[in-house]
């Protein structure tokens, strides 16, 4: 990745985590494209150059990190797939700088936070739009590992729709527990119970 391509990646996360950390701290009414602009250090005009909304703006974390599931996918040597798909989805999930630096020191606050976010029906229809467009990606990854054809056969969409299941669930039941676990062992457990056929406990 360039230099050009580069600035224009940091900007982009930047705007999203602003979107994500003031819709969380203030509730999604509350916040308006000028504030997401400013708190991430740049215009509004800037912030239409990359997102049509602040639901757009949200969600794009999560759809940057469910498309780098597909693209650590194709980069994995030959494997078991669900090996293969264990190793290129957890790393997605590990706290990174920016989750770590979130402004809001109580945990107990900020997961609250998140769980009124993620109730939005507005969000939520965004969360589905990036959920569909990963699955088309992750569908494609598989059937290329697989040999499968991706316009004929079943098999590709179906593990790309237990993946994006197992990653929506695990995070779903994070945001559930109190403490939340980890979202990376739920991922862990899920895609090890996937891929023993969903044995009944």
């Amino acid at each position: 990745m360039g230099l050009r391509e580069r600035k224009k990646a940091e900007t982009r996360a930047a705007l999203s985590w602003a979107a994500l950390r003031l819709v969380v701290e203030r509730g999604l009414d509350n916040v308006k494209v000028e504030d997401i602009a400013e708190a991430a250090g740049v215009s509004p005009r800037t912030f239409n150059n990359y997102f049509s909304s602040k639901g757009e703006a949200i969600v794009a974390r999560h759809l940057d990190r469910c498309l780098r599931i597909a693209e650590a996918l194709r980069e994995r040597p030959a494997e078991p797939l669900w090996d293969a798909i264990t190793r290129a989805v957890l790393p997605q999930f590990e706290p990174d700088g920016a989750a770590a630096a979130h402004p809001v020191p109580d945990a107990r606050k900020w997961t609250a936070g998140v769980r009124m976010m993620v109730a939005e029906p507005a969000l939520q229809g965004e969360m589905l739009r990036a959920g569909a467009i990963a699955e088309v990606e992750i569908a494609a990854a598989i059937a290329h590992r697989t040999g499968t054809d991706l316009e004929q056969d079943l098999y590709p969409h179906l593990v790309a729709s237990a993946v994006m299941a197992a990653t929506n669930t695990a995070m779903a039941h994070h945001l559930r527990t109190d403490p939340p676990v980890p979202v990376e062992h739920l991922l862990t457990d899920a895609l090890a119970r996937i891929a023993a056929g969903l044995p009944t406990p």
